[in-house]
């Protein structure tokens, strides 16, 4: 049985007053107008309606708590690391000033750890920051506050095929079950007197101790997916256009909602075809380095 995300109708949810196939559409043009752009002055209006939907969505914290947690710290250790090597931001900057300069007392195969702070590194791991979170914040509430049942006619509606939008059903629906199936398994696991915490060793014999779990959950995973392969079957699908039980309309705010998505990315469009939004540094931090 497939399962989803932990949906509920929330009153007073600015996300879920709005028609899914709406939302979905805002989403694309702001996730794109997002990545046309390096220059964190431009960023930030990005970030202000991030955090604007994120706290009139009506998700609680501690339903999103454990993913939100994930992905910034995801984006942080990214954003660190990129400050820490200056990998990723080469591409947008050709010179560096530099601000201090970091070296160890000793040397590895005659090589000294260096750690070169320079401003330019410094503006592109704020303005990694500022981009991803914002795109993050975006991504993580559609779960939470898409209905499942809903999402096959939601992508149906933007112009994707049958075939096409069932797919992106079953691929929202995917994480959620699969780790409904691993709970269950390792619950089973441990009734049978397995125990889970006390696995010691190697990697590879932590992998090969995990067997018990990994197995039994990947070949559900099969025999579920050849279920609903064959029940698809049985039901003809794919032969012909298909038919939906629910019903969009778009109302007024619908319409506005998608409009303004589609303002916000042809005006970035047009900005970067103007030749801003790239990377900046402020010249006065630059004139003191």
């Amino acid at each position: 049985m497939l399962v989803a995300w932990r949906y509920r109708k929330r009153e007073n949810s600015f996300i879920q007053s709005f028609d899914p196939r709406a939302w979905i559409i805002f989403y694309g043009c702001f996730l794109f107008a997002t990545l046309s752009f390096w220059d964190v002055r431009f960023l930030l209006p990005f970030l202000v309606i991030a955090m604007f939907v994120l706290l009139t969505s009506g998700v609680k914290w501690h339903e999103i708590r454990r993913a939100f947690l994930f992905i910034v710290g995801f984006v942080f250790f990214f954003a660190i690391l990129t400050f820490l090597t200056g990998r990723g931001g080469t591409e947008l900057y050709e010179q560096e000033h530099l601000i201090r300069e970091f070296k160890a007392s000793f040397s590895i195969l005659g090589w000294t750890p260096t750690l070169k702070v320079t401003v330019e590194r410094a503006f592109f791991s704020v303005s990694q920051l500022v981009r991803v979170t914002s795109i993050a914040v975006m991504t993580i509430l559609i779960p939470y506050s898409l209905n499942p049942a809903l999402y096959g006619i939601t992508f149906k509606g933007i112009g994707l095929p049958d075939k096409f939008a069932y797919a992106m059903d079953l691929t929202m629906r995917f994480i959620p079950t699969f780790g409904r199936d691993f709970q269950l398994t390792m619950d089973a696991q441990r009734a049978r007197g397995y125990e889970l915490d006390k696995i010691s060793g190697g990697i590879i014999q932590q992998v090969r101790k995990l067997g018990p779990i990994f197995v039994p959950v990947t070949i559900h995973a099969i025999i579920g997916s050849e279920d609903i392969i064959d029940a698809m079957d049985l039901r003809a699908f794919g032969v012909g256009p298909r038919t939906w039980l629910d019903v969009l309309t778009y109302q007024t705010r619908d319409r506005v909602l998608i409009a303004f998505g589609v303002a916000i990315l042809i005006a970035s469009i047009v900005v970067g075809l103007m030749g801003m939004g790239a990377f900046w540094v402020p010249e006065a931090l630059i004139n003191m380095f």
